[in-house]
């Protein structure tokens, strides 16, 4: 009984590290592009992310956008199923339903013990945090030349990696995200 104990104990104390990758996050949707890429779309809390200048600061930052792109059990035969798919091309529009205001942004690879490779990036949102929000998520192709296409996959999937795909989310509130820290 004492060693049951003590082990409860002991994974506890473990475990409490990890009560970071509990922090509430908003899913926004999800999708699937082809060949068998499955997607979701996430506004998270803003974050600490470097190098600093590249990517904007966490105390001018009201929001986290993330997507994250994976192969689904559809995907091309080598493929490993939940393995991040890279290189794609992620705008980003993000428009304030009050006011019309707009901004433009393209999410970059980050990397995280949460979700570990993704698409993201801080946002400082076009409008208040309590407003309602239209993202619409643009996802193109790798840029010509950045990934090599080999013949079996020409034959047996096409001469594009993807066609990518636009997504449109309204009616978003980003105010209980927005108004969350993470340290």
């Amino acid at each position: 009984m004492k060693s049951k104990v003590l082990n409860a104990i002991l994974l506890v104390t473990w475990l409490s590290p990890f009560e970071l990758f509990a922090l509430p996050e908003m899913v926004i949707g999800e999708a699937t592009i082809n060949p068998g890429i499955y997607l979701t779309f996430e506004g998270a809390i803003k974050d600490d992310v470097a190098p600093l200048g590249v990517f904007l600061a966490e105390n001018e930052t009201d929001v986290h956008i993330e997507m994250l792109a994976h192969w689904s059990e559809d995907a091309p035969k080598g493929s490993v199923p939940g393995g991040y798919v890279a290189y794609l091309q992620v705008e980003l529009l993000v428009k304030n339903e009050s006011t019309d205001t707009s901004i433009a942004v393209q999410l970059a690879p980050h990397v995280n013990l949460s979700d570990n490779l993704h698409y993201a990036q801080n946002i400082k949102l076009p409008g208040k945090i309590d407003d309602k929000y239209t993202l619409k998520f643009i996802i193109k192709p790798p840029m010509n030349g950045s990934l090599g296409l080999h013949y079996d996959w020409r034959e047996g999937v096409g001469e594009k990696f993807t066609p990518g795909g636009n997504f449109t989310f309204e009616g978003l509130d980003f105010s209980k995200i927005a108004k969350t820290t993470r340290r």
